[in-house]
């Protein structure tokens, strides 16, 4: 059985909006908040966020603003090579024609996920895809949080984490820190 990890960029207050630039989300006033915490040692953690092998599940949104990037750039950048080869699916309801290794998920997304949970044993990311990720936290499919929490507080903006209905236990897998400050936090869902 696959095991999902939602990888995440955020603020100490949880924020995630916006974080590579203006351009990410025109509306939110503080896009690029997470430019100037990136440091070689923050993106080496990131990459081995993202496992050799491993699948990545990707909202519409940011798949649009991936294809864009990664296949432009050097497949000795380890990051690209990662994400150029591996498989992605795609939670959509407009796009039809996907390229760059991805398959439209089909059905609704909690379905379709617990079905991809069931059908592999290679590991499955989710990068960014807040919406994504705030569904699959409610419905329990989240196996494990990789946050990266900046040390900045936004206030206003998108938060990874939904309201819940009841308390949601995780259990400290792992803590590093990069040069800029960064925390990179695992934590792996308490089973009951």
């Amino acid at each position: 059985m696959r095991t999902v990890t939602a990888v995440e960029f955020v603020t100490l207050d949880g924020v995630m909006q916006g974080f590579d630039g203006p351009d990410d989300d025109p509306s939110f006033m503080h896009g690029g908040w997470g430019i100037p915490y990136q440091s070689p040692d923050s993106v080496k953690s990131g990459t081995d966020a993202m496992a050799p092998g491993a699948s990545y599940l990707l909202g519409r949104k940011t798949y649009e603003r991936m294809i864009a990037f990664w296949p432009h750039q050097p497949e000795s950048n380890i990051m690209a090579a990662r994400l150029n080869a591996a498989t992605k699916f795609v939670a959509t309801r407009t796009l039809t024609e996907l390229s760059w290794n991805a398959t439209r998920l089909d059905g609704e997304l909690i379905a379709a996920v617990a079905q991809l949970k069931a059908a592999g044993d290679d590991p499955l990311v989710i990068l960014g895809s807040g919406e994504i990720v705030r569904q699959l936290t409610v419905a329990r499919l989240i196996d494990r949080y990789s946050l990266f929490i900046h040390p900045l507080v936004l206030g206003p903006g998108g938060r990874v984490f939904p309201a819940l209905d009841a308390p949601l236990p995780l259990r400290l897998a792992g803590v590093t820190q990069t040069s800029a400050g960064v925390l990179i936090v695992d934590y792996e869902a308490s089973v009951d």
